[in-house]
């Protein structure tokens, strides 16, 4: 499914990716991730670290959606879950 960051994403949220269904041609905005910083001051998407472990392991039982990338997935990607983990 070819994709193409574009526009800002929905209020609240931290990005947005413009999304082409190749069946349709239909093209959908994508936001996800929670915008701001995290409580330490440091990036809110910290991958490799116990709390990425913590999201990765969270975010895994949420069901798939049936028109993909969907959030979960898209923010799965930018925590690099790979399971349960997130790697570093």
């Amino acid at each position: 499914m070819p994709t193409k960051k574009t526009g800002k994403p929905a209020k609240g949220k931290a990005k947005a990716k413009m999304v082409t269904d190749p069946k349709t041609g239909e093209k959908v905005k994508r936001s996800y991730g929670q915008a701001g910083k995290a409580k330490d001051g440091k990036a809110r998407v910290q991958p490799g670290t116990k709390k990425g472990d913590a999201y990765c392991a969270r975010s895994l039982k949420i069901k798939k959606c049936k028109k993909p990338p969907c959030a979960n997935d898209l923010s799965r990607k930018r925590w690099r879950c790979k399971g349960k983990k997130s790697m570093k």
